[in-house]
C-alpha cells in the first residue's frame, strides 16, 4: 500500500468515487482524527460503507471545497 496520496490525482475521479479518510484529510490538511470529528459535527457529508470500507463520495467533498454546497 502507498503511503503517499497524489492529491492532483482527485481530479480525474468522477464524483460518484469514494475516498478515504487519509484522502479526506489530506484534502483538508487536517489529521484524519479530525476528518471523523468534522463528520459527526456535520462539518462533511456522511461516508458510506463499501465492502467494510468507509469512503467519502467526491463529487459531495468538492461541491463542499468549492463553496458550492
Amino acid at each position: 500500500m502507498r503511503n503517499d496520496v497524489d492529491l492532483k490525482a482527485i481530479d480525474n475521479l468522477p464524483d460518484m468515487a469514494g475516498v478515504s479518510a487519509k484522502i479526506v484529510a489530506k484534502l483538508l490538511g487536517v489529521h484524519e482524527v479530525t476528518v471523523w470529528t468534522m463528520t459527526k459535527r456535520g462539518a462533511l457529508p456522511a461516508p458510506v460503507k463499501i465492502g467494510g470500507n468507509t469512503r467519502w463520495n467526491v463529487g459531495a467533498l468538492r461541491k463542499l471545497l468549492t463553496g458550492a454546497a
